[in-house]
């Protein structure tokens, strides 16, 4: 607010002392230029009457000549003072426009009106570094789930998108500002109290690498979740501590390198990340043999990676591929043309993958491929949103949005920082358990999206199951699984993973009993959360659940009840 006033009254200085100058003088004159009353005698008028005249007359509205009618010098001073203050009045009017239609006036006026909003905000919220493709959908996903977001973003446009965009239920405070600037995140919340966690997503790493540092040394308890393209700013960032970092390249190395030797529990991983889940039928397509990877830069190296520690055999396709790569199978071209994918076996492939920088080029390579091999797998990397619609209709089998999958990853570890936990435990069981899984998934979602929660036992989350813990009863994981409205039917959801005691089991028992602290995963039907929370949070709820019969509302009976 103090530079919002300073720069008021800096560029007012000159009209303001304009204005001083010009009434003061007017009154001056005033007072000092004899009049005459109504019994002919001079008089001088006082101060408070020349102010008052002035004051009037500056505006002018003119109420008359007071208190007794002007001589002719006294006339004379008011024409002089009601141009010389209309003239001041209209000096001061315009440089005032002129500095509130100054982009800069109007910046400080709105981060002024942001940094209000922060301050007042009462419920839980995290801040939003960066409202790309992958901030605006897991703002929009968080809304969803009735969590507020703060955004900050140097493109205007984009603050304007937050402003007026009418996916979102309630209002999302936006700033356009750089986001590694510490007093910027400091005036987005960075140190509020009900900040919940910093998501440094703009697409320049060392602007991430600035937030999460900034925000380890301000609030080091609060979660930092960070964007990233390279390996060695990966390495800086795992340094000091950030909670998660998200290489959209390795991590979608790592989804296709799954589905070349373990498509079942690919797909589980599938429909537990992404919103919108393959069939189950798609897991049968044949995914043993050589791959083509069109393209040797980040993406390309970091799938080979993958493939490679898999025994998936591998060609690599690049025009700038150098004599002393060290590759076993290699061809140097662009693989847009059909001679350079016969060189690389395109005929005998399971699957190509067109991953080079250039949306135009790997549209083209999957084209020409499938030309060439109708049964072909194909991967494309979608580079520019704006290309969405194309990619959508251009059938590949996988399309790698860095935007999207980032935000999927983030939004997983948002849910439940159990979720990566589950995915990284379930690749050590084999396909025919992941078979088995899915089918059971499939009987809970059917159609619909799939979602994953965790709720935990203790007494902000769950004070119903606390409170029957604490007088000594047994609690059910099953309980957790019934309908509150008829406890003879199950909630579309079942339990994925349970966390106690420092343990995980995967898959647990609806008669395993939960105990304080306890954290359970589940997947199903996103309804299925909110009917499990009244079970959770109403010991109504849960006593009709336990017995099926209603609980009376004296405290007394209930505690003679459970005696």
């Amino acid at each position: 607010m103090n530079n919002v006033l300073y720069a008021l009254f800096r560029r007012l200085r000159v009209p303001l002392i304009t204005m001083i100058l010009v009434y003061a003088g007017s009154i001056l004159g005033f007072v000092l230029i004899p009049g005459m009353d109504d019994q002919g005698n001079v008089y001088r008028m006082d101060f408070f009457h020349a102010v008052y005249f002035v004051s009037f007359m500056g505006s002018t509205i003119g109420f008359g000549e007071i208190p007794y009618a002007f001589t002719d010098a006294q006339r004379m001073w008011t024409l002089a003072t009601i141009y010389a203050t209309v003239i001041a009045w209209l000096y001061g009017i315009g440089t005032i426009l002129a500095l509130v239609q100054e982009p800069v006036f109007g910046r400080m006026l709105r981060r002024r009106s942001f940094v209000r909003k922060v301050d007042n905000m009462t419920e839980p919220f995290y801040l939003v570094c960066g409202y790309g493709v992958t901030g605006s959908i897991i703002v929009r996903k968080l809304a969803q789930r009735g969590i507020r977001s703060v955004v900050v973003d140097l493109d205007e446009g984009r603050i304007d998108a937050v402003e007026t965009t009418g996916e979102l239920q309630f209002e999302v405070p936006g700033l356009c500002a750089d986001a590694s600037l510490p007093d910027v995140l400091d005036d987005a919340g960075l140190q509020h109290d009900k900040c919940v966690g910093v998501l440094a997503l703009t697409n320049v790493d060392q602007v991430n690498l600035s937030i999460a540092i900034a925000s380890k040394l301000l609030r080091p308890e609060r979660m930092v979740i960070s964007r990233t393209e390279e390996d060695v700013t990966t390495a800086n960032l795992l340094s000091f501590g950030t909670d998660q970092v998200v290489n959209p390249f390795r991590v979608y190395a790592e989804y296709l390198s799954l589905a070349a030797h373990a498509p079942y529990t690919h797909l589980v991983y599938d429909w537990l990340v992404n919103p919108y889940h393959r069939p189950l039928s798609s897991a049968y397509q044949k995914t043993k043999g050589r791959w083509i990877i069109c393209g040797y830069g980040r993406f390309g190296s970091a799938l080979y990676r993958e493939f490679d520690e898999d025994d998936v055999d591998l060609t690599v396709v690049d025009s700038n591929l150098s004599l002393d790569t060290d590759l076993p199978y290699m061809v140097r071209g662009k693989g847009t043309e059909a001679m350079t994918l016969s060189e690389a076996g395109v005929e005998d492939a399971v699957g190509i993958i067109a991953g080079t920088a250039n949306d135009a080029d790997n549209l083209s390579i999957i084209m020409t491929a499938r030309e060439m091999n109708k049964k072909l797998i194909t991967v494309v990397r979608q580079n520019v949103h704006a290309n969405k619609l194309v990619f959508k209709n251009s059938k590949a089998d996988f399309v790698m949005e860095p935007g999207q999958i980032i935000a999927n990853r983030v939004l997983a570890h948002l849910k439940s920082p159990l979720l990566p936990v589950f995915i990284e435990q379930m690749q050590a069981y084999d396909d025919v358990w992941a078979h088995t899984l899915l089918n059971r998934m499939n009987s809970v979602a059917k159609e619909e999206e799939l979602d994953s929660w965790s709720v935990k036992v203790d007494e902000e989350n769950s004070p119903a199951l606390m409170e029957l813990l604490n007088s000594g009863g047994d609690v059910e994981l099953g309980i957790l699984l019934k309908d509150p409205r008829d406890r003879q039917q199950k909630l579309s959801a079942f339990p994925l993973m349970l966390h106690s005691g420092g343990m995980y089991d995967i898959l647990p028992g609806e008669l395993d009993l939960l105990k304080p602290g306890d954290e359970i995963l589940f997947c199903g039907k996103s309804k299925s959360l909110r009917r499990m929370e009244w079970t959770m949070n109403n010991f109504n709820t849960l006593h009709y659940l336990q017995t099926g019969n209603e609980p009376t509302g004296n405290l007394l009976s209930r505690l003679l009840n459970r005696q």
